[in-house]
């Protein structure tokens, strides 16, 4: 058997599993998550009109309860005010702001 082996599922982009952690990191920290709470980020393309070419979607998931933020920035393009702007317009949402 010759060659590496190519994951067909890799993303083949530099720096995104980098950029995937720092954005959990920024998410556990900024909202003070309990070790058991799970921090997900995609990265998704979108090819409807008005739509963003790339957002990255943050889930959290805690005590059977899930909280799903969208930010209009491919996952490379996140900063940590990013998510902390998303988590505080989507808690305004859930309160009714």
């Amino acid at each position: 058997m010759s060659g590496a082996f190519v994951n067909p599922l890799s993303r083949g982009t530099p720096g995104v599993v980098s950029k995937a952690r720092a954005i959990k990191q920024w998410t556990r920290e900024r909202l003070a998550l309990p070790g058991e709470a799970v921090v997900s980020v995609n990265e998704l393309a979108c090819y409807l009109p008005g739509c963003p070419p790339k957002e990255t979607v943050v889930l959290v998931m805690l005590d059977g309860r899930t909280v799903q933020v969208s930010i209009h920035k491919a996952m490379q393009q996140v900063t940590e005010d990013d998510i902390v702007d998303a988590f505080a317009r989507q808690h305004g949402r859930e309160n009714g702001s």
